[in-house]
């Protein structure tokens, strides 16, 4: 197992753990440091880190912006301690996701002639909207069956959102935190776009649980090409952490805990 995972969900974005169970996931795990970092959401600490129950939870986020190419990436800022200026981003942000989250939640109630009993608030995502729509008694769609058929990029009751651009996006969490890192580069449908946009910031996730037969050679070779540090986690939305992450020594040369 690794000792730092370091890209972790809660309640607080689209996660199933609440924050206060992060520490007991992460001792079944046998990981020592959590990076929390919801979706656009801050946590409720101001400080790079925090230790609950014997475990560090690091304060991070994960931020959606759009490059000048129109590509959709997502920042991890870690080591956080938020400003005004991130401060007024989330919460733009975050009034941006309920009004958006509400047109999806419209849009799926009209077409399948449903409520779906949902409340949108912050840190509202489209995975809400698929565990209604599977737990609901009157659909056939399972939670991947909700992505592909009706709420996914392509789908008939997708809406988009309005992000920040990737310049201000990595600007802000820089002067927030002490690290960016370009998160799962394997995963957009132009990873070497991706992976060149790297080069503006400190480092890239490298240990990510993609599956089995996916060659991250690419993100090693931007790695030493521009200078980056390695990242990993396990992208949690649930209780099983440690899917992938960092060994002590790779965490300790991110310097996020560093004074």
């Amino acid at each position: 197992m690794p000792y730092a995972d370091l890209h972790v969900h809660t309640t607080r974005s689209d996660g199933s753990l609440d924050l206060e169970e992060v520490p007991a996931a992460a001792d079944r795990a046998g990981v020592d440091v959590v990076a929390v970092t919801d979706h656009d959401r801050l946590q409720p600490f101001d400080v790079p880190a925090v230790d609950r129950d014997g475990v560090t939870l690091v304060n991070g986020i994960e931020l959606r912006v759009e490059t000048d190419s129109g590509q959709r990436l997502d920042l991890l800022g870690y080591g956080l301690e938020p400003t005004s200026d991130l401060e007024s981003l989330v919460e733009y942000v975050q009034t941006d996701r309920v009004e958006r989250g509400r047109a999806i939640v419209e849009n799926v109630e009209d077409r399948l002639g449903i409520d779906l009993d949902v409340t949108v608030t912050d840190g509202f995502g489209r995975p809400h909207v698929a565990r209604a729509i599977e737990a609901h008694p009157d659909t056939d769609y399972d939670y991947e069956g909700a992505f592909d058929a009706l709420i996914g990029n392509d789908g008939p009751c997708f809406v988009a959102r309005d992000v920040p651009s990737f310049d201000e996006g990595r600007r802000v969490l820089a002067a927030a935190g002490r690290l960016v890192a370009l998160a799962h580069p394997l995963r957009y449908d132009d990873p070497e776009a991706a992976l060149e946009r790297a080069a503006a910031l400190d480092a890239v996730e490298l240990r990510y649980p993609y599956g089995r037969d996916v060659d991250t050679t690419p993100v090693e070779r931007a790695i030493d090409r521009h200078d980056l540090l390695p990242t990993g986690g396990s992208d949690a939305h649930d209780d099983r952490l440690g899917l992938a992450g960092l060994s002590r020594a790779a965490f300790e040369r991110l310097g996020v805990l560093s004074d």
